[in-house]
């Protein structure tokens, strides 16, 4: 499998960043990073990720290429399901790209067409010599949308990219 990378953010409307460095187990940090079911106990960003068909139905499958994806998020993050309606939000995303040996994800949304509203996130795990895991995680949003995107909720995203790499790094560090 070739490793592929990020997209450029050059030409992108905005994009986020969010890294942490974790003193786990490299193969620990992937685990919890695609342990979907655990993401409540750990994740402000993300509250909820399911496998599912292109119809948002749950498969109860692992996460593969070409399979979709439904994500519960809280804007700002917060580790409380007990948030206001307009603090929640959801996205519906298609796994692009998988690679358990490199520790990369990525996924696109799927529920726009990509001149309304694309984006594409990838998360990544590097090992540095001393051993230590660098997760990262970016997002490029391109298209008409991505302009609204990132005047209501870009702030928060941020704040949400951070809440998640920070929530990653704890978990995997108390385990």
């Amino acid at each position: 499998m070739s490793t592929k990378v990020p997209p450029s953010t050059s030409d992108a409307i905005f994009s986020l960043y969010g890294s942490s460095v974790i003193d786990a187990p490299v193969d620990k940090v992937w685990e919890i990073l695609l342990g979907f079911n655990g993401y409540n106990t750990w994740n402000p960003f993300v509250r909820d990720q399911k496998v599912t068909d292109r119809a948002g139905t749950p498969t109860g499958h692992e996460l593969a290429e070409g399979q979709y994806m439904s994500m519960s998020v809280n804007l700002p993050p917060s580790l409380s399901d007990s948030v206001p309606f307009y603090q929640k939000s959801s996205a519906f995303v298609c796994c692009t790209y998988l690679d358990n040996e490199n520790y990369r994800v990525a996924w696109c949304t799927a529920s726009t067409p990509r001149w309304l509203l694309h984006a594409e996130r990838w998360q990544m795990l590097t090992v540095d010599v001393d051993g230590r895991v660098k997760y990262e995680s970016v997002e490029v949003f391109k298209g008409i949308l991505a302009y609204l995107v990132r005047f209501f909720v870009g702030k928060n995203l941020r704040l949400a990219f951070d809440a998640m790499a920070q929530g990653l790094k704890a978990k995997a560090e108390s385990t």
